[in-house]
């Protein structure tokens, strides 16, 4: 008989922590998940899920218009219905919260709806029950950030955008970030009159930069209006409900809707860490060594909350990697290098590897390929949009060590070329392998002129 309630305690049900509860309580652990929001964290609930419903959404008006092109009459004029997708994508949401308490409960865990807070290196309360624990995973995520300043408080973030009560017939998305880059996509795809402002010269910083500029060029195409080196620095709120926004430069705009954009922050405020000399950074994140342990040794965290990398994939290995350190002993190998990504703006943008830029900071000796074209489908659609693909080849070794794509459905293209870079492929393995005809991917494997 073990002298704890559980062997692992869970603070958070986001994809982190159900997938590490789901594999502790498979190899026989006795495990607890509290939850205070929502089952499935953000990335089911105002992340991933909802977002790349909206995305397919804002996609129909264009694909009506392009319809035209290929006989299809009567199309464009179909009207969008902002309550239908907002009710349809509760309802789906709704369904998958339900699925993961199923997870959880059908592996044998406990789960506990509250808040978690630690009160002692191996004990958690819940409400005004403490229950004992082994070990304690924190994986309560981020959280969106709006920076303070006069009328803060009438934004809102990603938490609230998809349950508007009205659909916004004009949106101001603030932030430079692929948050704000899809938001302004999904809402200029819906039929608002968009607006984006940065406060720099150019959005999604850390981008290849042939990636940024491309992206800019298209969205601008798509109706979105870009303002960069602009930065908010009040909103006032008009008598008909109206926000008006001022920025530094003195200008100021209208709008219906501000969205903030500006990124998040760990979840780990209030949850007792401090008291018990769990070293926190000061953005906020649980420091953390290779087995996810922080420094106290019964406390472990993984996901957003330790500062790596923000994508749900990510926290899934990690949780299926400490799980199995756990039953071995064996260091939990997380390789953070070439992990895919893909921003679902319009077109998308998908990513593996080094960005060029990347590669010649570390002295890397690359050679670049290119394409850009205007895709099969606009040369009948009529539609003035272009795709771009580029490969980053190291010079001497010949591996291709990163790849980027801007045009549809470049996450789903940059998924397979992900597994070809992790394999450590040449652009001659590229080269020798023969596209599939006609495709927008073949262009990968025919692109032979270096252009730098």
């Amino acid at each position: 008989m073990s002298d704890f309630d559980f062997d692992l305690f869970v603070i958070g049900a986001g994809s982190g922590g159900v997938r590490t509860a789901r594999m502790a309580a498979a190899q026989g652990m006795l495990v607890a998940v509290v939850e205070d929001r929502y089952m499935g964290g953000t990335c089911v609930n105002v992340g991933c899920v909802p977002k790349k419903l909206f995305v397919y959404a804002s996609g129909y008006r264009e694909s009506f218009e392009d319809a035209e092109g290929f006989g299809w009459q009567g199309q464009a004029a179909a009207e969008f219905d902002w309550p239908t997708l907002r009710d349809n994508n509760a309802r789906e949401i709704s369904r998958l919260n339900g699925i993961y308490r199923n997870l959880l409960g059908n592996s044998g865990v406990t789960v506990m709806d509250g808040r978690g807070v630690i009160d002692g290196r191996q004990s958690v309360r819940v409400g005004d029950r403490s229950y004992s624990a082994e070990r304690i995973l924190v994986a309560t995520g981020g959280w969106p950030f709006v920076p303070e300043f006069p009328g803060s408080e009438l934004a809102i973030t990603s938490n609230e955008i998809f349950s508007l009560d009205k659909f916004p017939q004009r949106i101001l998305v603030v932030g430079g970030g692929y948050i704000a880059v899809e938001f302004a996509g999904i809402f200029a795809g819906l039929g608002a009159e968009t607006h984006l402002s940065y406060r720099r010269e150019l959005f999604l910083r850390g981008f290849d930069r042939d990636v940024r500029t491309f992206v800019r060029d298209e969205m601008a195409k798509k109706h979105v209006q870009l303002h960069f080196n602009q930065q908010v620095s009040s909103i006032e709120k008009q008598a008909d409900g109206a926000l008006l926004v001022h920025f530094e430069d003195g200008s100021s705009r209208e709008v219906d809707t501000v969205l903030y954009a500006t990124g998040r922050k760990p979840n780990t405020h209030g949850l007792g860490l401090e008291k018990l000399g769990v070293v926190l950074h000061k953005d906020g994140t649980s420091g953390v060594d290779d087995n996810f342990r922080s420094s106290v040794t019964s406390i472990y965290a993984l996901g957003d909350v330790t500062g790596g990398p923000e994508l749900t994939p990510v926290a899934l290995a990690e949780g299926m990697a400490l799980v199995k350190h756990w039953q071995t002993g064996q260091t939990a190998e997380i390789d953070y290098n070439n992990i895919p990504t893909a921003v679902f703006c319009q077109p998308n943008i998908g990513t593996v590897g080094l960005t060029e830029e990347e590669a010649r900071q570390a002295g890397i000796q690359v050679v670049i390929y290119k394409s850009d074209f205007r895709a099969m489908r606009h040369t009948v659609s009529g539609r003035d949009e272009r795709t771009l693909m580029k490969l980053v080849v190291d010079a001497h070794s010949d591996k291709v060590i990163g790849a980027h794509m801007v045009g549809p459905e470049a996450g789903e293209i940059i998924q397979g070329i992900a597994i070809a870079i992790k394999a450590g492929a040449t652009k001659s393995v590229f080269d020798q392998t023969i596209g599939i005809h006609p495709t927008a991917a073949e262009e990968f494997v025919t692109m032979r002129t270096p252009v730098g």
